[in-house]
This record gives C-alpha cells, sequence and structure tokens, in this order.
C-alpha cells in the first residue's frame, strides 16, 4: 500500500497535473486513521491512499477538490462523534485534523522540434519550472533534449497541439529544423485562444514568408499579430545557450506581464 502510494505520487509529480496531498495531523478518540496516514485527490476526485474511507472520505475529496480551485492550503477538523452537527452520522467517537495541500498543475512548454536550439531551451524551461513536451519525428533527437517531461516522435505538432488542454500559463515554441513545419504548427497553434504565449524562430524574412502563405490560407492579421516572432528578447544571442536564455526570458516577461526593463538604479 506504502509503495504504491509513493509510486502514485511521483507519478502525479512528473505529471504536472494538478492534485492535492491530505495528510493526518492530530487525532482524538477513536478513529479509522492516525497522523502520518496520507491520501492523494486528483482532479477527477480520484484518489490514492486513505484518510479513512466512507461519508467522511467523500467529504474529504470533495474539500480537496475545492482547494485546487483556489490553490489555498487549509487545516481542518472533522467530529467523528454521533450527534454533533458536523459529524454526518459518524460514530466513530474521535475527531481528526486533516492538512490540506494543493499541488498546482505545472505550467507546459511544447517545443516543435528537438535541435540544438530546443534541447537548450527545454533545459531552461525545466529548471523553470516547466513541464516540458518536445515533438519531433527524429526519435534520437528528441531523447537528446534535456528535462523533457514528454517526448513525441509518433504525432504531428497540430495533433499534439490539439490535444492538449491550454492555459494562459503554457507556452507553445516553434523552433523546428523545417520551414513547413513550424508554418503547418503556426496555423493550427494560431487557433488557441487560451496559450499564453507563442513564438516562431527563424529570419525576418522566414516570419514574413510564413505569415504571407498563411494569410492566404485565410488566417487572420489580428491572429498573426498574437505570434512573438523572430523570436526571443534582443540581446545579442548567438550560441544555442544564449538564444534558449532569450526566449526563455521573453516568455517569463509575456506571461508575467513584467516590462523586461533593467533594474539598475542610479548612484
Amino acid at each position: 500500500m506504502a509503495s504504491d502510494f509513493i509510486s502514485d505520487f511521483q507519478e502525479a509529480r512528473a505529471s504536472g497535473q494538478p492534485y492535492v496531498v491530505v495528510t493526518v495531523v492530530q487525532t482524538q478518540g477513536s478513529v479509522p486513521r492516525h497522523p502520518g496516514a496520507k491520501m492523494i485527490v486528483f482532479r477527477d476526485g480520484s484518489i490514492s491512499g486513505t484518510v479513512g474511507g466512507g461519508k467522511f472520505e467523500s467529504l474529504v475529496i470533495g474539500e480537496a477538490k475545492e482547494r485546487l480551485k483556489d490553490g489555498q492550503n487549509l487545516l481542518k477538523k472533522y467530529p467523528l462523534r454521533e450527534g454533533e452537527t458536523e459529524s454526518f452520522g459518524a460514530i466513530c467517537g474521535g475527531e481528526v485534523t486533516l492538512w490540506f495541500e494543493p499541488h498546482k498543475r505545472a505550467p507546459v512548454l511544447l517545443l516543435v522540434g528537438a535541435g540544438h536550439c530546443a534541447q537548450a531551451i527545454a533545459q531552461l524551461a525545466a529548471v523553470c519550472g516547466f513541464h516540458v513536451t518536445v515533438v519531433d519525428d527524429r526519435k534520437e533527437w528528441t531523447e537528446a533534449c534535456p528535462g523533457v517531461h514528454r517526448r513525441v516522435t509518433e504525432q504531428s505538432p497540430q495533433t499534439v497541439i490539439r490535444s492538449q488542454h491550454w492555459s494562459g500559463e503554457d507556452a507553445i515554441v516553434l523552433v523546428s529544423r523545417n520551414f513547413m513545419i513550424d508554418r503547418d504548427a503556426l496555423e493550427e497553434a494560431i487557433k488557441i485562444r487560451d496559450v499564453g504565449y507563442l513564438g516562431m524562430i527563424g529570419s525576418r524574412k522566414k516570419v514574413l514568408q510564413v505569415y504571407d502563405e498563411l494569410k492566404v490560407q485565410g488566417v487572420r492579421k489580428e491572429q498573426l499579430d498574437r505570434v512573438y516572432a523572430p523570436i526571443g528578447l534582443d540581446i545579442g544571442s548567438d550560441t544555442p545557450a544564449e538564444i534558449a536564455v532569450s526566449v526563455m526570458a521573453e516568455i517569463l516577461q509575456v506571461l508575467r506581464k513584467a516590462k523586461g526593463a533593467h533594474l539598475k538604479i542610479s548612484s
């Protein structure tokens, strides 16, 4: 049981999906579980581990789902004594205090392409707390990307973009080896209004050519205005590592609505 919980906990952390850890921190009298007992509650209400079972546990699951909504920790007492207003019919005779600790969904960064720049971006994005997915049909290149949580080689970028549940904290970065791959991925990505950042690598000439071709396909100017291309802040980047710094700085600036100005103080 303990090994299953640990395995599920590790899988939950690696998945980047939200969950709540519920821990029994204090008990009085007769109770079903004792301090240290833990349970993971996932977004869909499924669980791993237990803090007591029955009606009590169903109420705990409901509270945990509320914690996922507001992201706030909570310390809460549950009386298990018959006749008390909040005892929900329990007759154990004791009281349980639980600690609810929500873990937010990690922001997703989707990399289309697994070349040298993508590898550097993946590594830095993982350090910055992103759940990184890389899409490239070259398996050996995706395996060379450090810090990646998900490697996709059998699906097109468009399929991956369509299947992901996006939020305003997520980013899509198009850095493939092929002009047409980036163009087709961009055509799909600009349909996703919820994603917080959408960027594409390339020279000014490439970017304008992609835009012109998409306009012919019916893409509107206001859709293209959401795209950060050429990608990254202008800091004189040259190497893949420097480009990664430029790209991640721009992503954080956009997602956090920061000015990105110097913090220097005049003497």
